[in-house]
């Protein structure tokens, strides 16, 4: 029987039983029952009768068949066996693959950070997917220069986030480490580039309203927003319960505890890495129970208008507040922190520790060991209510003022 032609290849058609098309030197064409074709190579090697697999028809021609066919004959003249060639090839593919960047990075992703809080987690892993993956992912770990990585980190420099290219060194250097700990690099390159970075911006602390009037009239342009239902929940929410703004927007519905009335969210999700209870006042509980006959059925409270699936953006709050007028420089979604830490030591006269414990600070008991989530509850419950409430009477002052001004103009 001579050579098969393109054509025959093509026009072949399967039948009941397994098929063997031959093309000659112990090559064919496979034809399964339910028409899936490979190419095949017998041969013998050491006595024992072998095949090699050639490719899967039609990703692979009848031609590029023939030249592989070709190549492995070429092996076995010189006594080598081909069908051990391609094991040590792919075995080398798998090794290079098992000791890039990205692999080694995963691994270390995995093993350190699920100790730490959700907000670290996301913002590394960012960094890792829009920072280092695209540039140095596919590299092996271990030929990773100092120069290679200077010019990834310059690509964030050059769009103007310098404390991102900061973090995005950092975080490439406890990788290197982690390969140098684990034999699959020799050294950490980026101890190489100290100085070699622009400096980072000086750190802004968050822009918060303090003066209780004007905390009054933004408490009654927050009420008047027109922008979606979630995006004004969350607005609202944020300075009653005065949490991070990751920790509000991410905030899910099987952490909130009807029977105690409180919010616990889970350690994984706080910057300290322990558990965090906070009392909820009734304002906070009104606004909760409304939410929920709307977005109840899904995982968050706040979920993303993009899909029920992820939360709002870190930008859902801050846009609000861009929308009636407040700039960066007056008040930013943290600022709600900041605006009740001084508004209950200085004008409700609450206890400092008390204060720090809500919002989630390190505070240590007179024997120096950290309070547990539970610490002063009754009291901190207590706080929080009153703390509403307060907001509730600069707010109703400043609607107050606004009646009485417009009834003095109408007369």
């Amino acid at each position: 029987m001579g050579k098969l032609t393109a054509t025959e290849v093509k026009q072949a058609k399967p039948g009941q039983k397994l098929l063997k098309l031959a093309d000659g030197g112990g090559m064919y064409l496979q034809i399964h029952p339910n028409g899936a074709r490979y190419w095949r190579f017998d041969y013998r090697y050491a006595g024992k009768r072998k095949t090699l697999a050639l490719g899967v028809y039609p990703e692979v021609s009848l031609k590029e068949a023939r030249e592989k066919h070709q190549e492995a004959r070429g092996k076995l003249r010189q006594g080598i066996d081909p069908s051990e060639v391609r094991k040590v090839e792919k075995l080398t593919r798998h090794l290079a693959a098992a000791e890039s960047f990205e692999a080694v990075a995963r691994e270390w992703f995995n093993q350190v950070m699920p100790e730490k809080s959700q907000s670290y987690r996301e913002r590394t892993g960012r960094i890792l997917e829009k920072d280092l993956y695209p540039y140095i992912g596919n590299r092996p770990i271990a030929a990773v220069t100092a120069p290679e990585l200077l010019a990834t980190l310059r690509r964030i420099e050059g769009r103007g986030a310098n404390d991102i290219a900061h973090r995005a060194k950092q975080t490439a250097g406890q990788i290197f480490r982690y390969a140098v700990a684990t034999g699959r690099a020799e050294r950490d390159p980026s101890g190489d580039l100290k100085g070699a970075l622009q400096p980072r911006r000086k750190k802004k602390h968050h822009a918060a309203i303090t003066d209780p009037t004007e905390i009054g009239r933004l408490l009654v342009s927050m009420e008047g927003f027109q922008g979606s239902l979630v995006v004004k929940a969350a607005l609202l929410l944020s300075p009653l319960v005065f949490q991070r703004p990751g920790e509000i927007r991410a905030m899910e519905w099987s952490e909130i505890n009807w029977t105690d009335v409180r919010w616990e969210i889970p350690a994984e999700k706080m910057k300290m890495g322990q558990p965090h209870i906070v009392p909820l006042s009734s304002q906070a509980l009104g606004l909760l129970q409304e939410l929920q006959r709307h977005t109840g059925r899904g995982r968050y409270v706040f979920p993303s208008a993009r899909g029920a699936s992820r939360c709002l953006s870190e930008n859902g709050v801050r846009v609000a507040l861009r929308t009636l007028g407040y700039d960066n420089d007056t008040i930013t979604p943290h600022g709600f922190r900041a605006m009740a830490r001084t508004l209950l030591d200085e004008v409700l006269g609450y206890r400092v520790d008390w204060i720090e414990h809500q919002l989630a600070h390190a505070v240590k008991d007179p024997n120096g060991r950290a309070y547990n989530r539970t610490a002063h509850i009754e009291g901190r419950t207590e706080m929080m209510q009153a703390w509403a409430d307060y907001l509730d009477k600069l707010k109703h002052q400043t609607l107050n003022k606004s009646v009485a001004a417009a009834s003095a103009e109408q007369a």
